[in-house]
């Protein structure tokens, strides 16, 4: 799909151009997703402001919670887009396909699965741990 076995050891141009193009492509589908839902909030924000005559507290907690719902999703869309960011970034660099944590090649498998991973699964795991 998205990477090959070059991934993690010696890559070709080839492979590196067929990485960089699916990676740009994804973040320019993030973008117009951002873009849309950007419009949609928009949108509900205008409803929003024109339409609160007679607006009882229900309605006002709805309108918050959709506001909330916009928001959060409008970050998700960001976020995702600039961890393809990073990944182009480490692709032009030559570290894409490293562990950011240990320095092993992150398993094509991961890669395949999650094109924007910076780290192998151990040093996710070890992370998520240390998070909790």
């Amino acid at each position: 799909m998205l990477v090959n076995e070059a991934v993690g050891t010696g890559r070709s141009a080839g492979d590196i151009d067929q990485i960089r193009r699916a990676l740009k492509s994804r973040y320019d589908e993030l973008t117009v997703e951002y873009d849309e839902a950007m419009v949609q909030s928009q949108v509900l924000r205008l409803v929003e402001i024109g339409d609160t005559a007679g607006d009882d507290q229900a309605d006002s907690g709805t309108k918050t919670a959709e506001r909330d719902t916009a928001q959060s999703l409008l970050r998700a869309i960001l976020d995702r887009r600039a961890q393809f960011e990073h990944a182009l970034h480490r692709l032009d660099e030559g570290t894409y396909g490293w562990c950011e944590g240990c320095g092993t090649s992150i398993p094509v498998e991961r890669l395949e699965i999650f094109p924007a991973a910076t780290t192998c699964v151990s040093c996710k795991q070890s992370r998520e741990r240390r998070a909790a």
